[in-house]
């Protein structure tokens, strides 16, 4: 439907700063919210189980609405009872205590409020309306058979697929009648109700009549005759007689539409034109062909859509992070599982008595941990290592340069590393790659900019300590030596520099939210390390122009293919959430 899931990340990378995926019932995630109106909020979801699209109206029990349960799940039996080509279809219903569920069909297409937007002057064709008309009376045909009302119809609640078809959505407002007759009215929308439902009197099917009256002369004239801020006001122009003004300013509406609609439009619900069918009856042979209207009206939803730029249309590809939604998790998961076990058996063989039996043991356990809960890999890599350089070769550095190793992945782990999935992973990554910089995209792939900027840093400060530690046997004398030569270097820093500016450049640029902004936020990423590169290597020969190192460029281009597919194959970072009536 054109109109509104525990939480996970939309993609491999896991939460960023934006509105994690909501997921209704466990089943369905929230694609977009498109509309409030009756009772509830209607969101287009994604069906995990079944693989398809379904509208949901999400209504709050009791505490805004005062509806309850047992009204929302007779609303749900009212719906279920009317299956009908024109009528959008009931498929589920469930509560949890605070929200009641109604799920529906998802249907392809546009509302008729949107259709006229697009349209010049806001209007249809005649044969356009005759459709319109021809299938909403229909549809209350047979709800009025089943003693439902709807109560609230207007263009909102007309939906138009791509194959023309036109269904009447959210009998929210229907109430079903009794021995003594139809109940009160339970509301509507201004300027599309007669007086008697605006004056709270009782209503029959007369009150839909003319209620579909009003959309077929706006449809008509792109002008609602009844149209006022407040009931009152609109009470005032239907006594008034607005609608014979509106229809005189329409000297292209022939004089037997003109007359069928304004005996419709009839104050007095015992002068008005009694059922749908017979409004349709006397409209149609005025206003054209409903089998060429539907042709038109197909032609008018697919240019509208196509035309709407930058968005997908409703039958694009769904992103495989919605298709699949256990897929990120678990790739997430074996990543950092395979990182964590490949630097902890570099390190556990420094651990005294660590025997082939221990280091395979110990590796696997905690690589099973890692992909249990991701963040977890870091943790024990990183104390891994903070063991080993405090006892692999005891001296008195030794213990020093280990508390300081713990209390930076500490820091790092409260700050970043436990935010995301990913984080273990950029961290570890240029542990066990050739290159300090390898965890700088993955960070800016999966974080925020400022944890995304933080992890770079950390990133490649660990790599380089990991590198030297397993290269001198975790020797802290020869490990500070080492890394006081390297640090003390300019282009040391330039090369930490780029790492921090790759992942803080390609986290920010890819918080726009779409897959092309997280590719051009990898892209820039990739040249602020080339560029790093390519000056850290000028400064080591002189100032000379030198040829950067191979070994980092090359991981840093394949990791650029690997996150940019990984963007593709994400989707958008999240849908739009913003909807009207």
């Amino acid at each position: 439907m054109s109109d509104t899931p525990s939480t996970a990340g939309a993609g491999v990378g896991g939460a960023r700063g934006r509105p994690a995926d909501e997921v209704l019932l466990g089943r369905y995630r929230v694609l977009a919210r498109c509309g409030t109106g009756g009772f509830g909020t209607v969101c287009t979801c994604w069906d995990l189980r079944l693989q398809r699209r379904v509208a949901i109206k999400r209504m709050p029990l009791l505490a805004e609405t005062g509806t309850t349960a047992a009204e929302a799940l007779a609303e749900a039996r009212t719906a279920c009872m009317l299956s009908h080509p024109n009528i959008v279809t009931m498929l589920d219903f469930e509560s949890d205590g605070s929200f009641a569920y109604l799920v529906m069909e998802y249907v392809d297409g546009l509302n008729l409020a949107e259709l006229l937007a697009r349209v010049e002057g806001g209007r249809l064709t005649p044969a356009e309306c005759a459709h319109v008309v021809d299938s909403v009376a229909r549809a209350l045909a047979f709800a009025h058979e089943n003693r439902v009302l709807h109560l609230d119809i207007k263009p909102t609640n007309i939906l138009i697929d791509r194959r023309g078809v036109v269904k009447l959505a959210d009998f929210g407002m229907a109430t079903l009648s009794s021995a003594a007759g139809y109940g009160d009215a339970r509301g509507g929308t201004v300027g599309y109700m007669p007086p008697e439902q605006i004056e709270g009197m009782l209503v029959d099917e007369r009150t839909d009549v003319f209620s579909l009256a009003v959309v077929t002369l706006q449809a008509l004239t792109g002008a609602s005759p009844f149209a006022a801020p407040t009931a009152a006001a609109s009470l005032d122009k239907i006594e008034r007689g607005a609608a014979r003004q509106v229809v005189r300013s329409c000297p292209e509406l022939d004089a037997d539409a003109a007359q069928a609609l304004l005996a419709a439009l009839d104050p007095q619900p015992a002068r008005r034109t009694p059922d749908a069918l017979e409004l349709s009856d006397e409209l149609l042979p005025c206003l054209g062909s409903p089998r060429e209207g539907a042709t038109s009206l197909a032609e008018l939803v697919n240019q509208a859509e196509s035309d709407e730029a930058g968005e997908p249309t409703a039958t694009a590809r769904i992103a495989l992070g919605l298709s699949h939604p256990w897929l990120p998790g678990a790739i997430a998961r074996a990543v950092t599982a395979l990182l964590a076990f490949a630097a902890l058996r570099l390190v556990i063989p420094s651990l005294p008595g660590a025997d082939d039996q221990l280091i395979a043991v110990a590796s696997l356990v905690c690589a099973g941990a890692s992909a249990l809960w991701p963040p977890l890999g870091s943790v024990l890599a990183g104390g891994a290592l903070v063991a080993a350089l405090a006892t692999a070769a005891p001296t008195p550095q030794s213990f020093p340069l280990s508390a300081a190793c713990a209390v930076a992945l500490v820091a790092w782990w409260a700050l970043a590393g436990r935010t995301d999935r990913l984080g273990s992973a950029a961290l570890l990554l240029p542990c066990c790659l050739p290159s300090p910089s390898a965890g700088a995209a993955l960070a800016g792939y999966a974080l925020d900019p400022l944890p995304a900027a933080l992890t770079g840093l950390a990133g490649h400060l660990m790599g380089g300590l990991f590198h030297v530690a397993v290269a001198q046997g975790f020797s802290a004398p020869a490990i500070i030596w080492e890394l006081g030569q390297e640090w003390s270097q300019p282009s040391f820093w330039v090369l930490a520099a780029g790492s921090v500016s790759c992942a803080l450049v390609a986290s920010a640029v890819a918080m726009r939210g779409s897959v092309g902004a997280g590719i051009a936020g990898q892209a820039l990423g990739l040249a602020l390390l080339v560029v790093s590169q390519v000056t850290a290597a000028g400064m080591e020969n002189g100032g000379i122009w030198g040829t950067p190192d191979g070994e980092p460029v090359v991981v840093a281009v394949l990791l650029f293919v690997l996150l940019c597919t990984a963007t593709v194959l994400r989707g958008p970072l999240f849908e739009d959430r913003e909807g009207d009536e």
